[in-house]
């Protein structure tokens, strides 16, 4: 797949992701454009169901809405809100330490350029262009696995791992999808696209794709 491919893809993707789920964090960020709700809601969302980030992030909440209520909370309480996402005794103490870090050095506000971001501790370049993205609507190409594969199996990048199909993207991906990329392929990639035995028979690009990788398929 080239870009002047990916042109004619996009509007078929998006007819086709009406019909599946959105990933959990893309509606939240919808309903309520929050960056530290987007931030920690991100955290929480690391290996862990949707549906479980979404219970997990709505009691945490209601507790603390900003960097400031949180940073008051003990370690124990926030474990007790989050439980059961994966490996909720870490994120827990580590939504602490961020929280507190924003009310100190910045001022209880969530940066909004990715190399600050960065520079909190636990928050990678996933979580960092998800903030960009749906907590600030700025430029920003968030990877997660869903992204890395399917656009290596549609032939249009040739990486190795998610950090380096980011920059890949930044260097061929038009503008005008940076801010859609994740949250489309992500529910693509969760009813199509499948990681084994893709659905190619009910996609509507699959005369675009390439199919790298593909061993068997429906």
């Amino acid at each position: 797949m080239n870009t002047a491919d990916l042109h004619k893809v996009m509007p078929l993707l998006k007819k086709q992701v009406q019909g599946l789920e959105l990933p959990w964090l893309e509606n939240m960020a919808n309903q309520s454009r929050d960056p530290y709700k987007v931030l920690i809601s991100c955290i929480l969302s690391l290996r862990t169901q949707d549906r479980t980030t979404g219970l997990a992030s709505a009691r945490l909440f209601s507790l603390a809405p900003d960097a400031e209520t949180m940073s008051a909370l003990s370690v124990r309480e926030i474990e007790k809100a989050i439980y059961p996402v994966g490996f909720y005794k870490v994120k827990a103490g580590r939504i602490r330490d961020i929280s507190r870090t924003l009310v100190k050095e910045y001022g209880s506000v969530v940066p909004d350029s990715l190399d600050e971001l960065l520079r909190l501790k636990g928050v990678g370049r996933k979580t960092a262009n998800l903030v960009l993205t749906l907590g600030y609507g700025k430029p920003g190409i968030c990877v997660d696995t869903h992204v890395h594969r399917i656009t290596n199996r549609w032939g249009y990048v040739r990486t190795k791992t998610p950090e380096q199909t980011e920059f890949a993207l930044r260097e061929k991906l038009p503008a005008e999808y940076w801010l859609s990329i994740n949250g489309l392929l992500v529910a693509f990639g969760q009813g199509i696209c499948r990681p084994l035995s893709p659905l190619c028979s009910m996609c509507s690009i699959s005369r675009f794709c390439a199919r790298e990788g593909v061993k068997r398929h429906r």
